[in-house]
């Protein structure tokens, strides 16, 4: 025998994850439910309930506990805007939802019918009539819902496995290299990388200079080092943070977000610092990168775990603490390339799907480089 209610259970999980790219999270202790998540949804959970509530008061609790574990999620992934749509599929006569808060949504379904005339769903959903159509039944239909969410799992799984498998960091080593050879040439050609005229006369971002029509100094700046230490500090954080850009957007569009990155960290300077400030290091592009991995996690944790932003942002955070705290050490570089990372990576997209938000990441780059030229240059 079939339970109508598992089945009725199953294809409502299969609609959200083969047609809205839903995908399921895994709540340790957790039985008699599903969850599922979106980021890129009005509601960016949905969790379908299959135990059985018989009153209100069994009710009450489900949602209390609900939001007890949304915000420890919340917490645990930064997501502030996080909605919860919970999908009741066993439940009394004597169950009345709540659904007060907007934030939390209830919706009581039991049978097809239910879950297609239901408002929430057709309001956030538009396409049930369209997508929600089984024509098999019975064992048939299990076995086909069974192998399509499986299906599905193993592309999503052969996808992760092409980003994390171990490809050649080529253009983080190019660019560590170039540090490397331009730092020794400071030596070399120059008065060393302590020596102030040497700096201005490799590019360095010599306020005065660079606001005075020298724009190169705006990406040269970000080649050159003020010592030894400076150098291995950044060269070490470039190959660590620079490595996981490269696995996961490739080459170009990591190329891309260093030099944005670089470019927002320079102009930064430009106007938060004095005219006669001179300015080196890879600091900005670096932090460019974190932004971009803090991007990258928050909107892809599926592919790498919720524990990257926690451990991403705690990082940010200490160095900017560093920055603001010694002497010496340019924090509005810092500032502008982790805004800069962050967006331009926005713009760019890990992939497809997303194209309104890859639309705004690039609307809003171009502003903000737009605002920041203006005050660097014509203010």
């Amino acid at each position: 025998m079939i339970d109508e209610k598992e089945l009725l259970s199953m294809k409502i999980i299969h609609y959200f994850i083969m047609n809205h790219n839903y995908n399921p999270i895994v709540i340790k202790g957790i039985d008699g439910e599903v969850w599922l998540e979106n980021k890129n949804k009005e509601y960016s959970i949905i969790r379908i309930v299959t135990k059985n509530i018989r009153n209100n008061e069994q009710y009450e609790y489900d949602i209390l506990k609900t939001k007890h574990i949304a915000r420890q999620i919340k917490r645990k992934t930064f997501d502030l805007s996080m909605n919860v749509l919970s999908i009741y599929v066993n439940t009394t006569e004597y169950v009345n939802v709540n659904n007060d808060d907007k934030k939390y949504i209830s919706v009581l379904i039991n049978n097809d019918d239910d879950f297609k005339d239901e408002e929430y769903i057709n309001k956030y959903f538009k396409d049930i009539d369209e997508k929600y159509k089984y024509e098999k039944s019975g064992f048939d239909l299990i076995t086909q819902l069974t192998y399509d969410i499986g299906n599905k799992n193993i592309k999503e799984n052969e996808k992760r496995e092409n980003i994390m498998k171990n490809k050649k960091p080529i253009i983080t080593s190019i660019l560590i290299s170039v540090n490397v050879v331009i730092f020794m040439l400071m030596y070399s050609l120059g008065d060393g990388s302590q020596n102030t005229k040497t700096l201005i006369d490799f590019g360095a971002n010599y306020v005065k200079l660079t606001k005075a029509g020298e724009y190169y100094r705006l990406i040269t700046s970000a080649f050159l080092h003020i010592g030894v230490i400076h150098l291995l500090l950044n060269m070490y954080s470039l190959y660590i943070v620079g490595t996981q850009i490269e696995y996961f957007y490739g080459k170009i569009k990591y190329l891309i977000i260093y030099i944005f990155s670089a470019i927002m960290g320079s102009l930064f300077t430009i106007v938060l610092s004095g005219s006669n400030t001179v300015a080196a290091g890879a600091s900005g592009a670096i932090f460019g990168l974190l932004g971009s991995l803090l991007y990258f996690g928050y909107n892809y944790r599926g592919y790498i775990g919720n524990a990257i932003v926690g451990q991403i942002i705690p990082v940010i955070l200490l160095n900017l603490f560093v920055g603001f705290t010694t002497p010496g050490i340019g924090n509005a570089a810092h500032i502008g390339g982790l805004i800069g990372g962050y967006i331009i990576s926005m713009g760019l997209g890990f992939d497809k799907e997303n194209k309104i938000s890859r639309i705004n990441g690039i609307i809003i780059s171009i502003l903000l480089l737009g605002f920041m030229v203006y005050f660097s240059f014509f203010r």
